[in-house]
């Protein structure tokens, strides 16, 4: 049985009277991926704000491997093993895809200059930074800025940083956002290798991507987890057909 290393229990976060996200529950396991879905306003990215400690819930609790993350800042939850892809491209355009990398890794253990041990620390840093371009096939591109990256590849690039940080546990936000057929296929493709080592939450639109990739869903609307379950029981919720106004049934 895959192991729970995320719990997110009765996770609520109200903005003024407006419940944002409302009483939500679930669990993500190692090795698997578990995909959140929903209409646009659902709640989906204000989840991983709040598991990414970007915002603070206003009740609830947030466990990974049994510490509870509720009251830890960003960075201490990205030193215990959680990284988080954003919606819009987050990278340093200017910087080499490699440089981009080499940030993130050294942002895992942050730690006072000495001249001997920065030295020591260097080689690591850099190996953590070729091999999350290697993992996000883009090890041929490294000395490339990412300007110079088209749309998929500063995706990649985007997953690339988040894999120097070596977590265990990925938050996804719309991966394949703007990408065409063929770079999509290629994102998918990686994101699915990737699941078999890491725990992976993906909030994505892409329907055939998500019912590919997930070996669990949950469905959102207006805050709330509307059902969850595994992708057949999804594909045949009519509660969830309804939500979606048939339009899920069609994208299926």
């Amino acid at each position: 049985m895959a192991e729970t290393i995320l719990s997110i229990n009765n996770l609520t976060r109200y903005f003024g009277g407006l419940a944002a996200v409302e009483n939500v529950s679930l669990e993500v396991k190692l090795g698997q991926l578990h995909a959140v879905i929903g209409p646009n306003g659902a709640g989906k990215t204000t989840l991983i704000n709040l598991l990414s400690g970007e915002l603070r819930p206003s009740s609830g609790r947030i466990f990974y491997r049994g510490t509870d993350l509720t009251p830890l800042p960003p960075e201490r939850r990205s030193r215990l093993g959680i990284g988080r892809s954003y919606q819009k491209t987050n990278i340093f355009p200017t910087f080499t895809a490699l440089e981009n990398c080499r940030l993130a890794a050294q942002s895992r253990a942050p730690r006072p200059f000495h001249w001997v041990t920065d030295a020591l620390a260097f080689g690591d840093t850099m190996a953590r930074a070729y091999a999350a371009l290697a993992s996000a096939d883009l090890g041929e591109r490294a000395d490339e800025t990412a300007l110079a990256l088209s749309h998929g590849e500063q995706r990649q690039l985007e997953l690339a940083i988040c894999l120097a940080t070596e977590p265990e546990l990925l938050l996804l936000d719309e991966p394949l956002a703007g990408m065409g057929t063929e770079e999509s296929s290629k994102m998918v493709g990686l994101i699915g290798k990737l699941a078999e080592s890491h725990a992976i939450l993906l909030v994505e639109h892409d329907m055939d991507a998500v019912f590919q990739l997930a070996k669990t869903l949950t469905v959102m609307v207006d805050g709330r987890v509307l059902a969850s379950g595994e992708p057949e029981e999804i594909r045949g919720n009519h509660s969830v057909q309804a939500a979606y106004l048939g339009r899920l049934e069609e994208a299926l």
